[in-house]
């Protein structure tokens, strides 16, 4: 069974000089799309991405990743909307290029569907009372 998960990645200093995206590929046959990335060797490093392959795999492939120091997170914890700041204005529905924001017809409210979120951050910057936020 082929799995996709979208995570964010934690690189402690001493790991954002190693090859350990090169590794998940050779060694563990995942494929992998970067959404965004912010690694320089010497500092700490931070991964967002979506892996992909067999289950099997999969679970070796982060299991590997603990082992090695990563930290690990589920990108959809770490984007959220401020349900109390939320006005319901519809700007972020325009904007957004995945179609994660969407009207609902009977009440007029904006929904938001983390699992379309691809962490582009239009939102954020759209938003204005700024219900939109993003925890890495």
């Amino acid at each position: 069974m082929t799995v996709s998960k979208r995570l964010v990645l934690h690189f402690p200093k001493r790991l954002t000089s190693q090859p350990i995206v090169y590794r998940l590929v050779k060694d563990f046959d995942l494929e992998f799309n970067i959404i965004k990335a912010s690694v320089t060797p010497g500092e700490e490093g931070l991964l967002v991405m979506e892996l992909t392959g067999e289950q099997r795999n999969y679970d070796k492939g982060v299991k590997y990743l603990t082992e090695a120091g990563v930290k690990i997170q589920s990108l959809s914890q770490d984007v959220v909307r401020n349900e109390a700041r939320c006005t319901h204005c519809g700007a972020c529905i325009t904007l957004c290029p995945t179609g994660a924001f969407s009207l609902e017809p009977g009440t007029r409210k904006v929904v938001f569907d983390h699992t379309k979120c691809v962490v582009c951050e239009l939102c954020i910057k759209a938003c204005p009372p700024r219900a939109m936020e993003l925890y890495f």
